[in-house]
């Protein structure tokens, strides 16, 4: 009795175990082509995840620079004889108009210029003076051919000297050949003076004003901005852009410019690209050597973004698996564009408005595919 009791509880267990077993063994997806579809309720779906694609929208670059002047409203004011500074007529700050005396310079070189020019003034009319003579000589039959040529000859050298030395004059802006050796160093062009790198009695010499000259006249009205801009940015970067540019005196405000120039090169020491713009600044509100930052949008354009996990690559092609619904997954050969700042991928071809990639299991899905292929 104890025998057979024993052996009806050891059969009643391995029926047990047996239908335990059946019941734990998942649903098998179907695989058709290059979609993948679970059954409902399939364990198998919990371990995706998807995510909603994006279209891609207008985007903000932000760049480092500086204001600095506009060179071409900018002078920069050299001496071109040595001398020594009898008196300076501006103060730094002033607004100044084209040809306003700055200082006044007693130069030796000019004093000899000006003897120059003096002494071709007297020698040109020395020799217009001795041609009338021969002339009336010759018409007399007095003076022979030879002395009128000569006469001639003479009025055309003291011409040409004099037009040399005047010239001269009035290439240092002083005109008159008074001997006085005082050079005027005036402004060519109306402005403001907004530095200035001499003083009263100061020596100077030629070789010895540095870059900046003794004066640097300007237009702080309108000033460039110098931006840094690196390589991978370029190409989003064109002439004619209109930036906002912001700066910590504005506080929350901004002003607007407008890119002029983009460099042709790369700086070897910085890796980025020369970036030059224009800037309104009729209230002088902004000034030169402020650090600026320069925000540059681009227009939203074809494509959509998607999180980068979401893509993968088989041999040389992008793939993506797109969440159809109710359990079914369709894998998409996919061209992507460029990739964003924040680790998204762009994707140019491939995907519809609306789609959902899946962002978690792709590889699992690819290798049910992969294993039909």
């Amino acid at each position: 009795m104890r025998t057979t009791l024993t052996i009806a509880l050891a059969a009643a267990l391995l029926c047990g175990c047996g239908d335990s077993s059946q019941k734990a063994a998942p649903p098998q997806p179907r695989v058709e082509g290059q979609s993948v579809t679970f059954a409902a309720g399939s364990p198998q779906i919990a371990a995706l995840a998807s995510e909603k694609i994006e279209p891609r929208r207008e985007a903000v670059l932000r760049f480092n620079g500086r204001l600095v002047w506009d060179e071409d409203r900018t002078v920069r004011i050299f001496s071109p004889f040595a001398g020594r500074v009898l008196s300076i007529g501006v103060r730094l700050g002033e607004q100044v108009r084209a040809g306003r005396e700055l200082a006044l310079i007693a130069a030796p070189e000019l004093g000899t210029a000006q003897s120059e020019a003096r002494k071709a003034e007297q020698d040109d009319a020395l020799a217009r003076k001795t041609l009338a003579r021969i002339e009336e000589l010759h018409a007399a039959g007095v003076a022979p051919l030879k002395d009128l040529q000569s006469a001639q000859a003479d009025v055309v050298r003291a011409a040409a000297e004099r037009a040399r030395t005047q010239s001269r004059l009035r290439m240092y802006g002083s005109p008159s050949a008074q001997v006085d050796q005082r050079f005027v160093l005036s402004s060519p062009i109306a402005g403001v003076v907004v530095e200035r790198n001499l003083n009263p009695g100061q020596e100077i010499r030629p070789d010895s004003q540095g870059d900046k000259g003794l004066f640097v006249v300007s237009d702080p009205t309108r000033l460039w901005f110098m931006l840094d801009v690196n390589e991978a940015d370029v190409a989003a970067v064109k002439v004619g852009e209109k930036v906002q540019l912001g700066a910590t005196m504005l506080g929350d405000e901004t002003m607007a410019g407008t890119v002029t120039n983009v460099a042709d090169f790369v700086d070897p020491q910085t890796r980025t690209v020369k970036v030059r713009g224009v800037l309104e600044n009729p209230g002088r509100r902004v000034k030169a050597e402020m650090f600026v930052t320069a925000d540059i949008r681009i227009p939203a354009s074809r494509g959509f973004v998607v999180p980068a996990k979401a893509v993968y690559l088989r041999g040389e092609q992008n793939y993506v698996f797109v969440d159809g619904g109710d359990g079914r997954y369709v894998r998409k050969p996919v061209r992507l564009g460029p990739a964003m700042r924040d680790g998204r991928l762009v994707v140019m071809e491939g995907l519809a408005a609306d789609e959902k990639v899946v962002v978690e299991g792709n590889l699992q899905l690819e290798r049910l595919v992969a294993s039909k292929d």
